[in-house]
């Protein structure tokens, strides 16, 4: 079986990403149980770095402008299944999910690693593009940072770097909204 497949439709074009399931079924599954769900369609970029990453799945982001954006994740003791073991994992009651720190992969550019909140096992829905090599953001690197990777872009980089270059507000989210139409897996 080949690895999975995200597509990523935005309202900047579309780009589609390599998932690590069998290295990182814990994240990948949850990713891909929020993604078949609809529950990225239609939330924006919240926060956009040049020369640093672009990041994602805030549910509050639906609203473009919403100061809440970047504090949302998925319900609160919500269930789905690792894809691999077929075990049901469930998020606490933020809707986080358990670090998980299988696979040694860097983040590169185009890799899709977690967001979380600096403290463990605080990553739900959230997660970034990195568009340059951010090693220190590995969590197999010496600091505090701790950001497993679970994807790689494989197609519409140039997408990416668009959104990249996006014009954005002091509090780094683009002036001209970048929404998500879909995310949609096949496995």
């Amino acid at each position: 079986m080949g690895k999975p497949i995200a597509k990523f439709e935005t309202t900047m074009g579309t780009f589609e990403a390599e998932l690590f399931l069998d290295e990182m079924p814990v994240t990948v599954s949850n990713f891909i149980d929020l993604a078949n769900g609809g529950f990225y369609n239609g939330i924006h970029f919240h926060r956009v770095i040049k020369d640093f990453m672009l990041q994602f799945g805030c549910p509050n982001a639906k609203d473009p402008k919403s100061r809440a954006a970047g504090t949302g994740g998925p319900p609160g003791n919500s269930t789905y299944t690792n894809l691999k073991t077929q075990a049901t994992v469930k998020r606490d009651a933020g809707g986080n999910i358990p670090d998980e720190f299988a696979l040694k992969a860097s983040n590169k550019p185009g890799t899709l690693s977690m967001a979380n909140t600096g403290a463990p096992n605080t990553g739900g829905s959230q997660f970034f593009i990195n568009t340059v090599h951010n090693d220190f953001l590995d969590w197999f690197s010496p600091g505090d940072s701790k950001h497993p990777v679970f994807g790689q872009v494989v197609s519409g980089m140039d997408v990416c770097k668009k959104i990249e270059a996006t014009r954005t507000d002091p509090n780094d989210a683009p002036v001209t909204p970048v929404k998500m139409v879909s995310v949609t897996v096949s496995v």
